[in-house]
């Protein structure tokens, strides 16, 4: 391998972890720039990405056919992993600030622990118990600050769950997901599984929205451009591309990147802040999710 095609890897590793950061940032500003709903935003960030992963099918066609057991997984996978997961998010972000949801979705990776250990038998490392103790004292002392009786702080708790949930559905779509990947190939998987998500997605539009919630000034399109091209359909690739060249835990090591992304962005784009016990349990949160992610070799 030669020290080029490792430097394509990293340079795309990054790419899409940036890339990926900035999806809550625009989600937010889309929320403070035009009283859309989290239903339309959803929508057109579905809607906008189609055409990318159709062509994405198009492209991985061919290969084994695909069984019905397999089709059927893939349904449910695309509605549960990336239709339900994306509206918990969307609708939790309307509550919390974009970088604490991003270090709760950034719980994904031990939440497949837990998961796999109920599920799949497959017992926790002392390693991950560790791990585990770390990152939920981080997230603990993240929430800690605004846990309390007040109506804002109900909010924020109830927002600060959603994403749970929705990082809880993405576990749940990497634990189940990880035989049929093999069976179907990743990227085939991924395309059929994002375009099967966006049916749920454009039932639930116009079954809560009128054409009228499409009459949005152009900001609000331009951002739900970027949601759907620069932080959904491209760094699918790129992490495809990088995962392939750098392998899991160097992928890891820069994935641990996208809170921090976020974070910095919350703050100097939407003037966000977090509290010293909240740098201090992020701090706590990604060190515990990169014990996780590192395997050894």
């Amino acid at each position: 391998m030669n020290d080029s095609y490792r430097l394509w890897g990293i340079a795309l590793a990054l790419a899409g972890t940036v890339s990926f950061a900035f999806r809550p940032i625009l989600v937010k500003l889309g929320y403070t720039t035009h009283p859309i709903s989290a239903t339309t935003l959803l929508f057109l960030r579905m809607a906008l990405s189609l055409p990318f992963f159709l062509a994405m099918a198009w492209w991985v066609r061919g290969g084994e056919p695909i069984a019905r057991r397999d089709w059927l997984g893939i349904a449910g996978l695309g509605f549960l992993g990336y239709y339900f997961a994306s509206l918990l998010d969307f609708l939790g972000l309307q509550y919390v600030s974009a970088g604490v949801g991003r270090l709760i979705m950034f719980l994904y990776p031990t939440l497949v622990i837990v998961l796999s250990a109920i599920f799949l038998k497959k017992n926790p490392t002392f390693k991950d118990l560790v791990a585990l103790a770390i990152t939920y004292s981080g997230i603990a002392l993240v929430l800690s600050s605004q846990i309390s009786p007040t109506p804002e702080n109900r909010l924020f708790a109830f927002g600060a769950l959603l994403i749970f949930a929705s990082a809880m559905c993405y576990a749940v779509y990497l634990v189940t997901g990880s035989q049929l990947v093999k069976r179907v190939g990743s990227a085939r998987f991924t395309a059929y599984t994002m375009i099967v998500s966006t049916v749920p997605a454009l039932i639930q539009f116009c079954l809560l929205e009128s054409p009228a919630a499409l009459d949005l000034p152009a900001q609000i399109w331009w951002i739900a451009l970027l949601l759907a091209t620069a932080c959904t359909a491209l760094p699918v690739y790129f992490v495809a591309e990088a995962l392939k060249r750098i392998g899991a835990n160097h992928f890891a090591l820069i994935g641990a990147l996208g809170p921090v992304t976020t974070v910095l962005a919350d703050y100097f784009v939407l003037d966000g802040a977090l509290s010293v016990a909240q740098v201090l349990g992020g701090s706590l949160v990604i060190a515990g999710v990169l014990l996780v992610s590192l395997k050894r070799n």
